[in-house]
């Protein structure tokens, strides 16, 4: 059975505006062996939840963490600029000594999209328009780029990221649409799985069928499908996993989110967590 990468899901929307208990559980969970450490975006929404900004508190993590994956998903990308999105992935990047793995998606609410002053109805379109150019900004000094709503000439980025590109994965909804699936195979470095594993192998073929069409080796293409620990599916998460270790998933990530926990009792719960997991994966930890 192939390696397995386990991540968790930094829990900001319980932590708030603890920023100690926030770096806290970022050193824990790296010091616990997790690989990577996950933060999704919200800019704003009306009755939101409560979320700082990731790429700023990535910023801000990467300074006090040293091996630790960095890991926005997703960023609703076609609700930004794509050049500032791409100047401040790459710094992310260069601050954190390569360390960052960017998710994408083209989100659901048009109150954001108005709010960020983009088009609601040609998000797709541009989502995809947006993975051409970001990875060719990470990976030439100058370009020349014209598309539909973008344009340039002999302009680049400076600094560049440590990795050229920064991978790019796709996350969507539990079945993504077919347009979705053509971004993935086409495009993307991996995708974000929502789909139970009885879904997950029609919607993979497909991925991967898409992806020899356009030339790429789907092997290549990562999964990462997350896991409560807490909550509602507490009992069966360690089922969970072994289940899609079956599937040969390449990442996994824990969620202590979701159970109304205290600080505190995140950080014991993310312990017990890797303690079981050791177990669990004895033939497989979760460090690289």
């Amino acid at each position: 059975m192939k390696e397995i990468r386990v991540g968790i899901s930094l829990p900001i929307r319980e932590l708030t505006d603890d920023l100690g208990a926030i770096t806290e559980f970022a050193l824990t969970a790296e010091d616990l062996g997790f690989t990577h450490l996950r933060i999704p975006d919200q800019v704003i929404r009306p009755k939101g939840a409560y979320a700082h900004e990731p790429l700023m508190l990535l910023a801000y993590i990467a300074a006090m963490t040293k091996r630790i994956e960095l890991v926005p998903s997703v960023i609703v990308a076609p609700a930004r600029q794509t050049v500032l999105l791409a100047k401040q992935v790459a710094e992310l990047d260069v601050l954190s000594g390569g360390r960052v793995r960017l998710g994408i998606g083209i989100g659901s609410s048009k109150a954001e999209y108005q709010a960020l002053g983009q088009d609601f109805s040609t998000r797709g379109a541009r989502a995809d328009e947006q993975v051409r150019l970001l990875k060719r900004l990470w990976t030439e000094p100058k370009i020349d780029f014209t598309g539909r709503w973008h344009q340039m000439k002999e302009l680049g980025i400076d600094p560049l990221p440590v990795q050229r590109p920064v991978p790019l994965w796709i996350g969507a909804r539990s079945i993504p649409s077919a347009a979705i699936r053509a971004r993935i195979g086409r495009h993307a470095d991996g995708w974000f799985v929502l789909a139970s594993p009885d879904e997950f192998d029609e919607i993979k073929g497909d991925i991967d069928m898409i992806a020899r069409q356009a030339g790429r080796n789907p092997e290549y293409i990562g999964t990462e499908a997350g896991i409560a620990v807490v909550g509602p599916r507490q009992a069966e998460w360690q089922e969970r996993i072994q289940g899609w270790r079956q599937k040969g998933l390449t990442h996994l990530c824990l969620r202590t989110l979701g159970g109304g926990l205290s600080a505190k009792e995140h950080l014991s719960t993310l312990r017990q967590a890797a303690a079981e997991l050791r177990n669990l994966l004895s033939d497989e930890p979760p460090c690289p």
